[in-house]
């Protein structure tokens, strides 16, 4: 028998009898230490992971900044709420003296 075997179905199963694997001329060499998968999109959610963390005292100081100017704005809102009912405490009580002076002045 003079026909070399193939891979599925090899010429001898004696592994003394075969032939010395090579490498073929369409594998690239050195491919059997190149990985599989490529570390580009380990690196790549690393990188963003880590440009994610750098931001996140920003993100905070611009949740705090916001919770802020909410709360001041909520003051300002109370503040103009008190004085408005000042001023209308203030314009019935007038009005109540027009009124009783207006009585006075009309019973004599």
């Amino acid at each position: 028998m003079n026909a070399a075997g193939t891979i599925d179905r090899p010429l001898t199963h004696d592994p003394q009898k075969q032939a010395p694997m090579t490498s073929s001329a369409s594998e690239p060499s050195g491919s059997a230490s190149t990985p599989a998968t490529t570390t580009f999109g380990a690196d790549t959610s690393r990188q963003n992971r880590t440009r994610e963390m750098q931001l996140i005292p920003e993100a905070l100081a611009r949740a705090h900044m916001h919770e802020r100017l909410r709360e001041a704005e909520s003051e300002r809102q109370a503040a103009r709420l008190v004085a408005a009912r000042r001023m209308q405490r203030r314009a019935e009580r007038v009005s109540l003296r027009a009124r009783r002076a207006l009585a006075m002045a009309v019973m004599h």
